[in-house]
């Protein structure tokens, strides 16, 4: 067995299209893995996509044929196949080797493999992959089959290829092609494996678990046929299992057990141990092929039986109850071929740092590469995957549904080894918006995708990979009877909030699970003055607008701030208002939704991430900036949370406890004034089970505000943040807008790390150091700090600048909801 990459001496061309004449009959180096837009822009042909508006003045790219071309010399090395293999080609292509004529493809989600030995040469050699313009392609596929209902501009539901790269409401339009993941040319004799799928499982033993390790190997055969057996071994933890397999088996099934198994648990229950499996194969004693994997045992079921209140949705691992603390997952660049290693690991860190335990791949990106699953794994993070299906009708009929089914295949093969992999979902609001957006009219009859969801994925998933769940869509209320996003059953979107509704309105649902939710903001300062150069800068800037997707985007940022924040008086109040208020809604709809447990078993926020400089959803923004909004989630999604509530009765105290270890003690509640004056006091015992709950009502007279814009309730109580009940919003509230008192000291022996500490003088709300703004590459390990009169904390600031220390304390740098008030203290 020999691999051989061919990554290199490719030339990019543009064959037909509306190409700028500059472009005419000529080559530029292309890398690959990539795609036109990075080869375009590396040649200085093009400014940068991301920039400005040039998005508009590069939708030509979208609708231009692409050649790719390499040559590369080639000897007989006597193998029987000579195999070109290509990991992922974006998206319809012709792939000719000397000029012969080898496939043509049409699905970037899955790979191919093609017998190239009858056309190779001794010495050189040439291949040429021809991508048909992928925005020409879908418009003619969508005419041809007939056009189905589906969201954004672009009918992306006619092809196989990423949703979001035609553009959504986050996400910019760069319809992209090019050789996107690895290819090469690989030569074999006899056998090899062709695919390896180790499912596993857990059986109580006499001292502990033993893992079970059931392992399907899937091989292909050359060359003439010998009638010579070949030996297939697997080891797994010191356990080693060989079988003679005859000539010509297609797939061998081996067992193997691990007495007192290391048990994999997602993070915050237990470690992630991971279990080299190695795959071998043997001919007269001499190794044909060889295939290293790694395994997590544990088990996996979600429970969705009716119950009194409907029917859950209850992830548990290994016996266990995980309460889902998680976010949506998109792709992390508009150029997926530009996310490496080590930014998908920085992306995990994301996740855990902020106490998640979940991520959600979102239907309309990718099956996610295996660098990401990797990271997830070790890190213990739990991944629900999205087949490729999102906010549109897909047609089933043989055109499409062979090439869905071949991609299905290969998604649940290559990602069985994977023990973060929990969840496999089959769309993304297909079954509601077939329901609730008026498709059934638009369509006439004609297929939308629903065989899909509930006929080929579960029989696929059932057949390859039965030791994961799944489940035909989110939201999805798992009884045809019932609306697809009925909040008593299954998993609910939660959408009337931000397009419609207050963030208020979250506590008028009461979801079993939440899978999609949130609220807009825009990236940091400096993320976003990077990308949009209007003068003067402001919401409603030509090139503001083009890096904020959402339909009427910025007006519902304004609607969402009233009532709960002043009005800004300059961009610079806007954009910290519009972070401020995000980073609020969500901490507001998540502290409910997590007070109504165990009714509600997950919370599952939109979203994690970017893939561009835009004003949306995301927590972490592209330039990889912590937004206010990721810090809120990192204090809301603590294991343990203490949180005011609206209950029967009047105000109630809620305690989660999401740990091993159950909580007992004393709670001192407490209603003041803003300077720290006692008014009313009360202490009450309690106790919370190991992942448990506990309600605790707060007396009548400790919640009879007498002024409700200089008061606060508070709960204290060991091992919790402080839970502070506000009567009113920061707009009606008297806060001191200048309620701090500042030191900055540089740490000795730490080079660039500098403390900032902060004093109260009065109550202060969501205090957060903007450190962009003082130098574009700091970073902070806090936001989002409350503080109570007489009360301090430090951020922790690391920065390369030499800069004055004092510009950490500037109003533009340091911030918090008070700050807000400047213009309205002499009249409150």
């Amino acid at each position: 067995m020999a691999y051989r990459p061919l990554h290199d001496n490719w030339t990019l061309s543009a064959v037909s299209g509306p190409f700028p004449a500059t472009l005419q009959d000529l080559s530029v180096a292309a890398t690959v893995p990539g795609c036109a837009h990075t080869d375009l822009f590396a040649a200085g042909l093009i400014d940068p996509p991301f920039d400005g508006d040039n998005e508009s003045r590069q939708q030509w790219i979208g609708n231009t044929v692409w050649r790719y071309e390499t040559e590369f010399e080639w000897h007989d090395d006597g193998a029987d196949r000579h195999d070109l293999v290509a990991q992922g080609l974006d998206t319809v292509a012709v792939i000719e080797v000397n000029g012969h004529l080898v496939a043509e493809t049409e699905n970037q989600h899955r790979s191919y493999r093609f017998d190239v030995g009858s056309v190779l040469q001794e010495g050189v050699n040439t291949v040429t992959i021809t991508f048909r313009a992928p925005v020409d392609e879908a418009e003619a596929r969508s005419a041809a089959h007939g056009p189905r209902p589906h969201v954004n501009h672009h009918p992306y539901n006619a092809l196989r290829k990423a949703a979001f790269n035609f553009g959504w409401d986050w996400g910019i339009d760069v319809a992209t092609s090019g050789i996107w993941r690895p290819i090469g040319l690989e030569s074999w004799s006899g056998a090899r494996i062709a695919s390896v799928r180790p499912l596993v499982d857990l059986r109580q033993g006499a001292t502990g678990a033993d893992g079970l390790l059931d392992v399907r190997i899937a091989l292909d055969w050359a060359g003439a046929s010998t009638g010579e057996a070949v030996e297939v071994t697997a080891s797994v933890g010191g356990a080693v299992v060989t079988e003679l397999v005859p000539e010509g088996t297609a797939e061998v099934r081996l067992a193997l057990e691990v007495p007192d198994v290391q048990v994999w648990w997602p993070v915050g229950h237990g470690g992630q141990p991971l279990y080299p499996v190695e795959i071998g194969v043997q001919r007269g004693g001499v190794a044909v092929d060889a295939s290293e994997t790694r395994v997590g045992f544990r088990t996996v079921h979600v429970d969705t039986q009716p119950d009194v209140e409907g029917a859950p949705f209850t992830v548990i691992i290994n016996g266990r109850v995980i309460q889902v603390r998680g976010a949506n997952w998109i792709p992390d660049h508009a150029f997926v071929t530009e996310v490496d290693a080590d930014r998908y690991r920085r992306r995990i860190r994301d996740a855990v740092e902020s106490n998640m335990n979940l991520l959600r791949v979102w239907g309309g990106g990718i099956y996610e590469s295996d660098d990401f699953y990797a990271a997830c794994d070790e890190a213990g993070i739990l991944v629900w995957q999205d087949f490729l299906f999102a906010c549109a009708a897909y047609a089933e009929e043989e055109w499409l549904a062979t090439e869905v089914e071949a991609e299905a295949r290969e998604a649940i093969v290559r990602l069985s080894a994977h023990p973060s992999l929990v969840i496999w979902n089959g769309n993304n609001e297909n079954i509601w918006g077939y329901h609730d957006w008026g498709w059934q009219e638009k369509l006439d009859g004609r297929t939308w995708g629903v065989g899909y969801y509930r006929t080929l994925l579960p029989a696929l998933v059932a057949e390859l990979d039965p030791t994961r769940f799944y489940s035909a869509a989110s939201p999805y209320s798992f009884d045809d009877d019932l609306h697809p996003n009925d909040e008593s059953h299954g998993t609910m979107h939660i959408w009337d909030v931000w397009n419609t509704e207050d963030y208020s309105v979250y506590r008028n649902h009461r979801p079993r699970f939440v899978s999609e939710f949130g609220f807009q903001g825009p990236p940091a300062w400096t993320t976003l003055v990077d990308a949009v150069h209007d003068e003067p800068l402001e919401p409603y800037g030509t090139q503001m607008l083009v890096h904020q997707k959402a339909a009427d985007g910025n007006l519902k940022l304004e609607r969402g701030m009233q009532g709960h924040l002043p009005e800004p008086r300059s961009i610079e109040e806007w954009h910290w208002a519009t972070q401020l208020n995000q980073a609020a809604a969500v901490r507001f709809g998540i502290e409910h939704f997590r007070s109504l447990s165990p009714r509600n078993t997950g919370v599952i926020v939109w979203q994690l991430n970017d893939s561009w400089p835009v004003v949306s959803w995301a927590a972490v923004d592209f330039a990889e900036r912590r937004k206010p909004l990721w810090f809120a989630l990192r204090d809301v999604y603590e294991p343990r949370l203490a949180t005011f509530q609206p209950r029967e009765g009047g105000v109630a105290l809620v305690v989660l406890n999401d740990t091993d270890e159950p909580w007992q003690g004393d709670i001192r509640l407490q209603r003041t004034l803003f300077d720290g004056s006692s008014l009313a006091e009360s202490r009450v015992s309690a106790s919370v089970p190991a992942r448990g709950e506990a309600t605790v009502q707060v007396p009548a007279d400790l919640a009879a505000f007498g002024d409700d814009s200089r008061e606060i309730l508070t709960a204290r109580l060991d091992g919790y943040a402080t839970a502070i009940h506000d009567p009113a919003q920061v707009v009606d509230q008297a806060l001191d807008p200048d309620p701090l008192a500042v030191e900055v000291r540089e740490v000795a022996g730490e080079s660039g790390v500098v403390l900032v500490e902060v004093f109260a003088r009065s109550y202060v709300r969501d205090i957060t150091l903007l450190v962009d703004r003082f130098d574009v590459d700091a970073r902070v390990d806090r936001g989002m700090v409350t503080l109570l009169a007489g009360e301090s904390a430090v951020f922790r600031v690391t920065t390369a600048s030499t800069a004055d220390r004092s510009g950490l304390v500037e109003s533009a740098v340091l911030r918090h909801a008070n700050s807000l008030h400047s213009a309205y203290s002499a009249a409150i």
